[in-house]
């Protein structure tokens, strides 16, 4: 059975912290701590995991950091390929503050791959897409890595007819839609920038990922937080409202919902049904407290909660 891959470029060691009342500038007790392996691809890889779905993490890591990575990923028993580059892997520290709820993250660059590294990413890349049904690329570049690398690995997995999801923001995601990605997540801020303005209603959103769709793309999701999304294909448009929670992390909300479409992707689920599954898992993920993410029997739980509309 082929799987679904999952690449992360720039991972990060993410060490969660909660506390009472969080006052910047004034000494804050730690109550609990813990740490995960963190970075977009890695959160969807261990999404996929939890609903049994076979998958391959990829990425870039380094240093004593990067191997902590390495150990949580197997300790998980989620496969891993990693090339090692010089440096060190980041770390990204996120409080929660049990009162309001509210969680500040601290993130760091991270290490800076060589060209050499690149370039060898991107043969064991090409090399293991043979495994793949679909792949999906996520988060940001490591610093120096040119911005239309994305744009490379999706060139190369369409040649060899494997399917892509793209959630990156910035250049790196407008030189990413320049090959042409199967599937796109943004959140609506990313949007916006991409299309350089502010939308000021539903029927906005859906035009202008319609004109992302007209670019080739099967679907785009746009995730809205609390607000639900909204999923565009060529001929459909579902909006998806989630059912009220107490959110107690956004961390992973999102990648929940692409690891959601993965899956639905993977299993042939219609339109309608992709739009229920991405908005009930990035719903019981932001449900969740620190890095905990959504599991299969919680999403199918939460299905029938989810409204769904369909939209021009």
């Amino acid at each position: 059975m082929k799987t679904i891959h999952t690449v992360t470029l720039n991972p990060a060691v993410d060490k969660t912290v909660t506390v009472e009342h969080f006052a910047p500038g004034e000494l804050n007790r730690i109550k609990t701590m813990r740490t995960d392996a963190g970075g977009k691809g890695i959160n969807v890889a261990k999404v996929l995991h939890s609903f049994s779905v076979p998958v391959i993490a990829w990425g870039i890591q380094g240093g004593h950091q990067g191997k902590i990575i390495l150990d949580k990923l197997s300790e998980q028993g989620i496969p891993s390929r990693f090339i090692e580059a010089e440096g060190e892997t980041r770390t990204n520290l996120k409080v929660v503050d049990e009162h309001t709820k509210q969680t500040t993250e601290l993130n760091e660059a991270g290490c800076v791959p060589s060209r050499e590294h690149l370039e060898q990413f991107l043969a064991c890349y090409e090399a293991g897409l043979d495994e793949a049904a679909i792949v999906v690329l996520g988060g940001s570049l490591p610093p120096g890595t040119p911005a239309d690398y994305y744009r490379r690995l999706i060139e190369i997995a369409n040649r060899k007819g494997v399917r892509t999801i793209l959630d990156a923001d910035g250049e790196a995601l407008a030189r990413g839609i320049e090959a042409v990605p199967f599937a796109l997540k943004p959140n609506i801020h990313e949007l916006e920038t991409l299309f350089g303005t502010k939308f000021t209603s539903e029927e906005q959103i859906v035009s202008a990922a319609r004109g992302l769709v007209s670019k080739g793309m099967s679907y785009v999701l746009v995730s809205m937080g609390g607000e639900g999304s909204i999923l565009v294909t060529k001929e459909e448009a579902y909006r998806a409202r989630p059912f009220p929670i107490t959110p107690l992390s956004t961390v992973g909300a999102g990648d929940s919902m692409v690891a959601a479409m993965a899956y639905c992707l993977l299993d042939c689920k219609t339109t309608a049904e992709m739009a229920r599954w991405t908005s009930a898992a990035g719903t019981v993920t932001a449900s969740k407290s620190g890095t905990d993410v959504c599991t299969m029997d919680q999403v199918e739980e939460s299905l029938d909660r989810i409204e769904i509309e369909p939209m021009m």
